[in-house]
Parts: C-alpha cells; structure tokens; sequence
C-alpha cells in the first residue's frame, strides 16, 4: 500500500506576547492567515491526511486546528503528542511509527529543526536548498512517499514530492 507523509511546520509565531513560555506562544497575524490558506490547498490538491498527529504548544496547535477545519476534520480528530515539541529526528520517527497501520496518508504538525531533520532523514535522495536557506519555513509543507510500513519507518525510505510554502499560495 502506498503512503504518504505530510511534515507541516507551524505558521509564524508572534513573539512580543505575554507568553509564560515557548511552548505557549500563539500565531501572529501573518500566522493565522497563512494556516487556514494551507489547509485550502490541501484540500484543493486532495491531500486529505488519515491521520493528524501535532505537537500540543499553542501555536502548532493554532495551526495544525486551522489546517483541519480547510480539511473538514474537527480538533477531536487531531492526536496530540508531547514527543513532537522540541523532538529530534529518532523522537518524531517514533511518534510516526505509532501512526495506525492503515492509514494511507499521516499528517504531523510541530516545529524546526526538528521538522528540517526530520525531512533529510527520511528522503533517500538529497534535498536542493532554497535561495532563503530555509528548506521548512512557517506553514511550509512536505510531502513524501514512504515506501515502508509506519512501524519500520527509517532513515532513507523516503522520497520528496513536493514542498510547498504559504507565502507561494494564492488566498
């Protein structure tokens, strides 16, 4: 079976808040418009994911919520694992191995370098570097094609088809 893997990167983040901590940082406003913008174009390309994993801080949660209502899931649909914040790569390689055997195509929201990391890893092939340097800026996704089971994702078993950033995305 065919699968697919969607590395979404939280939208921009607003650092001049009252926050107690970065786990707590919400959205800045460039934030909340380019989430639900993402999730359109999710939805228009039918990239409607099986299963939704995301870090729990407030503003991959802010994301990963705006993105599933464009997809018509609800927030109950979405699993939220503590693993994701501040996760590196071997981390989020088992929060994603603990994806349902079924599911065609898996969602997980959180945050760089973890998410950068993460998409090296599994790609067998090398990933070309933007102009900006930043290969997942804010509300950037990642699609792959994972050519193992979710219990054996590995290193290299991946392949990138595409990667597209919300500022690219037309409202």
């Amino acid at each position: 079976m065919p699968r697919e893997l969607l590395l979404l990167r939280h939208a921009k983040s607003a650092w001049d808040t009252n926050a107690r901590s970065d786990f707590d940082r919400p959205l800045a406003g460039r934030g909340r418009k380019a989430a639900p913008r993402v999730g359109r174009w999710l939805n228009e390309q039918g990239l409607q994911p099986d299963y939704v994993v995301s870090s729990p801080a407030t503003r991959a949660r802010q994301t990963v919520i705006a993105v599933c209502a464009e997809l018509g899931l609800q927030a109950t649909d979405i699993h939220w694992d503590d693993r994701i914040y501040g996760g590196w790569t071997r981390n989020l390689i088992e929060v994603l191995r603990d994806s349902p055997a079924e599911a065609r195509r898996v969602l997980i929201a959180g945050h760089n370098p973890g998410l950068e990391d993460l998409l090296e890893s599994l790609c067998a092939e090398r990933i070309p570097s933007a102009d900006d340097g930043k290969l997942m800026p804010t509300a950037a996704v990642a699609r792959l094609r994972i050519d193992v089971p979710w219990a054996e994702l590995s290193p290299a078993c991946g392949h990138l088809l595409s990667l597209t950033r919300a500022r690219s995305l037309m409202d």
